[in-house]
């Protein structure tokens, strides 16, 4: 059996010139230490102190508990030294087409990062990256080249930041083990806090922090080692833009029957080379169309009942318990479920500032934690449905938006310019808050030049982000991510930008923060790259059909269940925030957002936020998600400090 070695933390740094190699032990332990609960099994470092590298990992072992995964890892060459979070799900076929008689290399062991390395040897890395299948991010020292490089997986489920620092290159998976290095400074970018209340997340490629970004999904880094300073542009070597030209170019031409049952084989392909482990696997069970089916092909592939694991709640607006019960009988998995009550869920929400290291405001990680949290009393490893939505249009957002573009794109350009011009006029004038945010959301709809951009503007939780924060000199700009589709096509559009943006950033995040602070393994079969490049080939009829959205998703389901879920509102997984920030919630929320707290932080206008915070506790229901992201922003500052 092969080798997969589990999720990980990774952390290093880079100091050309040099560096003392006891100092960057010491340091690089630190490091790696704040990353225990990503990797709680095995620890090692590396140092070159001459070449100024400096190299640590925290394992977590899924196959293979031998001396022979360890890292950091040297090659068979010895030129290559890494350090490797995540899977390569097609290692033992990467592995049989480098063991060829010619150039066979000796095996130590069965780890794929060990294949990794031997397939650098002999591909280089661009041509290895291109044939991997899996999730990962990593460093990869260069010996013979002196040069370091840093690369991340196609979607970005695995996380990578990285930055200069004085004359240190630091980075790792979480920015907590980047500041336990001694030259980290701790500056907020305001900019990007200004984009934080506009999106709810920090979107890539920044972080909170001045000089920190995060790598974009589908590229790798490379720094000289005897250069300072300097970030070359990322090179990409998996384009969700190409593959989505390449799918419009060569679309899908079958039938409704070929492509169920297409999807079908793609999607238990995909399933099938997640489920090996050594060490229990099972799944999130929601009850909805995406997890319903990656766990229906789970147990079509097993011989033995999965594991499902579901949180409940008692307001049943907020509970997919019963959904997913009735979807375990049917499908015969080992079923648990958690009722969790709000007690037990509000006494998370102290933790999440450390779990996420930056503000993060998407409130649904509370109920992720929790299920993950459960989930790790059994299992080490758990699949979830994420990108179903994105990828086969799910959310009722896209209804919304395109109906508003279909009205929106009849007006004449140079009008909408001049309605904008007095649609932001009202809003600043407006005494009102609702009123301004209206107007203001109005003129940023008008100024919309295409379905991508009226899109992110309808997705921006806060119009008036840049008011809020003081001193922000603007937020910083957001990439165009129209993708190569038509001005008519605002469906696919919609789902091409949240796969580039929403998906890696806040959903992404979300679980693998969530599920790593407890030692679990997330897998996420959709997000396989061959699922993705097929179903940027299908037309949008097979995507949204009617009222029906993830029509062809749910014919698939349907082949396991055949009278699985009926239609209904897709609920997501939230939770009564609002509602606890009116009651037993309230006097953390006014400790957080007291005036003097505000003025002597000086980062939020307390006119703006006191205003926000008062409407919300009057029953303004527009206030509740904006309030929690200003909230998570102060409970993230107050732990940061």
């Amino acid at each position: 059996m092969g080798s997969v070695r589990g999720m990980c933390g990774i952390a290093g740094f880079l100091r050309p010139g040099g560096l003392p190699a006891a100092a960057a032990e010491s340091i690089l332990e630190r490091m790696s230490a704040l990353l225990s609960h990503r990797g709680p099994d095995d620890s090692g470092s590396w140092v070159d102190g001459p070449a100024g590298i400096a190299l640590g990992h925290r394992r977590l072992s899924v196959l293979d508990l031998s001396p022979a995964g360890h890292q950091p890892m040297v090659s068979a060459s010895g030129r290559y030294t890494i350090v490797f979070n995540g899977e390569i799900y097609n290692h033992a076929g990467i592995r049989a087409e480098i063991a060829r008689p010619e150039s066979a290399p000796r095996w130590r062991g069965h780890s794929d990062t060990e294949i990794l390395l031997s397939a650098f040897d002999q591909w280089g890395i661009d041509e290895s990256l291109k044939k991997t299948i899996g999730m990962f991010a990593f460093a990869l020292w260069d010996s013979q080249e002196c040069r370091l490089t840093l690369a991340r997986d196609r979607l970005g489920e695995k996380p990578l930041y990285y930055g200069w620092q004085g004359d240190v290159l630091l980075f790792g998976s979480e920015l907590k083990a980047l500041r336990a290095h001694p030259a980290f400074r701790n500056g907020i970018d305001r900019g990007v806090l200004a984009a934080y209340f506009q999106h709810g997340y920090i979107p890539a490629p920044h972080s909170i922090y001045q000089g920190i970004f995060k790598l974009p999904p589908g590229t790798y880094l490379q720094f000289p080692g005897q250069e300072r300073g300097g970030i070359a542009r990322p090179r990409v070597y998996w384009s969700l833009r190409d593959v989505a030209a390449r799918g419009l170019a060569d679309p899908f031409a079958g039938g409704d029957a070929e492509a169920v049952n297409r999807l079908d084989s793609e999607l238990r392909r995909a399933v099938a080379g997640q489920c090996i482990a050594d060490v229990p696997l099972g799944a999130f069970l929601s009850g909805g169309t995406d997890s319903s089916a990656v766990v229906a092909l789970m147990q079509a592939q097993s011989s033995r009942p999965i594991k499902t694991f579901t949180i409940g709640f008692r307001e049943s607006e907020y509970n997919e318990a019963e959904h997913a019960k009735s979807l375990a009988r049917q499908l015969g998995t080992d079923h648990t479920e958690l009722f969790v009550t709000a007690r037990e869920a509000m006494d998370v929400i102290p933790r999440m500032a450390s779990i996420y290291d930056e503000p993060f405001g998407d409130s649904s990680a509370i109920p992720t934690f929790l299920v993950s949290q459960l989930a790790r009393r059994h299992v080490i490893v758990a699949l979830s449905g994420d990108g179903g939505d994105e990828l086969f249009g799910g959310y009722a957002r896209y209804k919304r938006t395109s109906d508003i573009w279909s009205v929106v794109r009849r007006v004449p350009l140079g009008a909408r310019k001049w309605l904008s011009i007095g649609a932001n006029a009202f809003s600043r004038r407006s005494r009102a808050m609702p009123m301004r945010d209206k107007a203001a959301r109005l003129a940023q709809y008008l100024e919309s030049k295409n379905a991508a951009a009226l899109y992110r503007a309808q997705m921006r939780q806060r119009p008036g982000a840049r008011e809020l924060v003081i001193g922000n000199g603007g937020c910083v700009s957001e990439p165009a991510v129209q993708g190569p589709f038509s001005s008519d096509d605002i469906y696919s559009t919609m789902m091409y930008v949240d796969t580039s943006t929403y998906l890696p950033d806040d959903i992404l995040v979300k679980v693998d923060r969530a599920a790593m602070s407890v030692g679990l393994e997330t897998r996420v079969p959709m997000l396989d790259h061959r699922v993705v490049e097929f179903a940027l080939q299908l037309p949008l009829r097979m995507k949204v059909r009617g009222p029906t959205s993830k029509w062809l998703l749910k014919q698939v389901l349907r082949k396991y269940v055949p009278d699985a879920l009926p239609e209904r509102k897709k609920m997501g997984f939230g939770l009564p925030v609002s509602q606890w920030l009116r009651g037993p919630l309230r006097e953390w929320a006014e400790t957080l957002l007291c005036e003097d707290r505000l003025r002597r932080e000086g980062f939020l206008n307390q006119k703006l936020a006191r205003e926000e915070w008062s409407l919300h506790l009057a029953g303004d229901s527009t206030c509740g998600d904006r309030v929690w992201h200003m909230l998570a922003f102060q409970s993230w500052l107050a732990s940061a400090a």
